[in-house]
């Protein structure tokens, strides 16, 4: 039995989706905290469970008979991301579960100034030492986030930001289908060990966001700008623009762990896995702009 979290959300709903076209409904469970939100699964013949990371009394029952567990991250900058992974890991201890994977993050470190890496690598800490098996998916960042990054760069032809260097921008769904792939793959050979510990999955290009504004300007046709403030102006020129300063504060630390190289590097293994190239930064920023 597959056990999934999160998939009322994007990344794994999609997971989810690509499990389903290669494993029996009847094999998947999926968990929420609100059960209601995962009808279209229950439709499908998937099991629905309730489970919440922040009343742990709920989980162990929702992970038990789980031979994989895919347990999605704490994605609330304000909230404390490592006692939720915390709660879960000990519920999936408790319930038996025969693998954990988890949905990490590349540049995951202790060090990192981007704070969802550093609960990463202390998520991390508690899957080596739980006993039990497991698998980090380090999955690059995001790509469809970029957008948001960059903000309004079509109508105004610029983009500010704090610090620069590379990000392996990855797309979202490349990513849900490659967790799938490895899932399936797990569940045919639980014995498979090439997917222990630490999975690096990312697009095939780091480009930084001077290259960005580059492949922008060639994508549309005009000259798209980016420019680099000071952090204390580019935090302040946040605040001003409406957003919360503790989210301003969040956004700089994943620029100041680009500019450090924290997200510079790629891996193979997407494009192995998909046997395609996984979405570039180019088809993502000629695609037509999403909300975020």
């Amino acid at each position: 039995m597959i056990v999934i979290t999160g998939a009322t959300g994007a990344l794994n709903g999609a997971t989810v989706d690509h499990l389903l076209d290669r494993l029996p409904a009847s094999e998947l469970v999926v968990v929420a905290r609100d059960v209601s939100t995962a009808q279209r699964f229950a439709d499908l013949g998937v099991a629905v469970r309730h489970g919440d990371f922040a009343d742990p009394s709920t989980l162990p029952a929702a992970f038990d008979g789980a031979d994989q567990l895919l347990l999605v991250s704490s994605s609330d900058p304000a909230g404390d991301a490592t006692s939720l992974h915390r709660a879960a890991v000990d519920a999936a201890i408790s319930a038996g579960v025969g693998r954990i994977l988890y949905t990490s993050h590349q540049g995951t470190s202790p060090d990192t100034p981007f704070g969802p890496g550093r609960d990463h690598a202390a998520t991390e800490r508690m899957l080596a030492d739980s006993g039990i098996s497991w698998t980090s998916l380090r999955n690059g960042f995001y790509s469809h986030s970029l957008g948001w990054m960059i903000g309004p760069w079509r109508e105004t032809g610029t983009f500010a930001i704090p610090a620069d260097g590379p990000v392996s921008w990855t797309s979202r769904a490349d990513e849900a289908e490659a967790a799938a792939i490895i899932i399936a793959a797990i569940n045919a050979d639980p014995a498979l060990s090439s997917y222990d510990g630490p999975v690096t999955l990312t697009a095939s290009a780091a480009p930084t966001f001077a290259e960005v504004a580059e492949i922008a300007s060639e994508a549309t046709g005009r000259t798209v700008t980016r420019v680099v403030m000071e952090p204390d102006e580019w935090v302040a020129a946040q605040i001003a623009a409406g957003r919360p300063e503790f989210v301003a504060r969040f956004s700089l630390g994943m620029y100041q762990a680009a500019d450090q190289g924290y997200f510079e590097g790629t891996d193979p293994l997407l494009a192995t896995l998909l046997g395609r190239e996984p979405l570039t930064v180019r088809a993502e920023l000629s695609a037509p702009p999403i909300a975020h």
